[in-house]
């Protein structure tokens, strides 16, 4: 991330003040302050963690790769079989109309898909619940503090193993997180900073919030399977290319994750962050690695420059 990066975000240099600097929310129509957004307690998004969501990132007023959010937000609404009464394009709309109540120049921008639950009187299944959209826009959130990022993660492998795709499909952002959460327990006992999981069969899954990558002898791999196919880690074998650097997507066993010479994390929060401990091993000089250096900082100045930037429409129309 920049040098000069803080972690409260400046306001936007708009005609429009902001209405709600310390976030906005939308919940089923209307818009509010993130602190009055709430979700009924009936509800199966509460009750049944039957939700999916997305997060896209707001940098110095910009989205990142905001199309390919709403693409992926809309397969994962399609693969858990829910459908709100927004289209994309006015989704796109409640994004920029909820920075732009906010103010924020750096944001963190959620959308969540919620189901409902079924009218009295009518059959108690899901396919007869109402499905309503949720999003809220909040000063932008880091994975890991920006002095841990700058000396790289303290990693450990959870012991507790990802939930199967056969199971819960990884694709689709759910809530799904009683592994994550267990893994992040595991790592806080340990002193470390975050969890990697690996599947049922000990090959490398992904983490809570973030995708993995191995570098071993100059070539980078990450897992293919039972991971969320993430917007990071899109951008993070576009850069390979980019900069020639042999990037694969297939099984990542435990082995070559210990045996590596790097390793790195990605994520919509953060961008790419360096390992610098894995289990107590130190990787490198206890330092990012060299790869993993040139890819953060390739990947910050790209968006610097604008790479899949959607400015923020600051411009609110005079009517709530």
């Amino acid at each position: 991330m920049p040098a000069e990066t803080v972690l409260s975000a400046a306001p936007a240099d708009a005609a429009t003040p902001a209405r709600w600097p310390a976030g906005a929310a939308y919940m089923d129509g209307a818009y509010m302050p993130v602190s009055e957004a709430r979700i009924p307690v009936t509800d199966w998004g509460f009750r049944r963690s039957d939700v999916t969501y997305d997060v896209v990132s707001v940098w110095d007023g910009s989205f990142f790769r905001l199309d390919d959010h709403l693409r992926r937000f809309r397969a994962s609404m399609e693969s858990m079989r829910l459908k709100p009464k927004e289209s994309d394009d006015e989704i796109r709309a409640i994004l920029h109309r909820l920075v732009a109540l906010s103010g924020l120049k750096n944001a963190y921008v959620a959308m969540d898909c919620l189901r409902g639950r079924p009218q009295p009187g009518m059959k108690y299944h899901p396919v007869n619940a109402r499905n309503y959209l949720s999003a809220y826009a909040v000063p932008f959130v880091w994975l890991m503090a920006p002095e841990i990022v700058d000396r790289g993660a303290h990693m450990i492998v959870a012991s507790t193993p990802r939930i199967p795709q056969s199971s819960v499909d990884a694709r689709a952002k759910n809530f799904h997180w009683a592994d994550m959460t267990a893994g992040l327990f595991e790592a806080h006992d340990q002193g470390a900073d975050n969890p990697i999981l690996l599947d049922h069969d000990g090959n490398v899954t992904e983490g809570p919030g973030f995708n993995v990558f191995c570098v071993t002898d100059g070539v980078v791999s990450t897992p293919a399977t039972n991971v969320l196919e993430g917007i990071t880690r899109l951008s993070v074998i576009d850069l390979c290319a980019e900069l020639g650097i042999p990037c694969e997507i297939r099984t990542v066993p435990l082995a070559e994750l210990r045996d590596a010479d790097e390793v790195f994390l990605s994520t919509t929060a953060g961008g790419v962050v360096g390992v610098t401990r894995l289990d107590g091993r130190i990787l490198g000089n206890d330092r990012p690695g060299a790869l993993t250096q040139r890819l953060r900082e390739t990947y910050w100045a790209r968006r610097a420059a604008g790479w899949n930037a959607e400015p923020v429409n600051y411009d609110l129309p005079s009517e709530d």
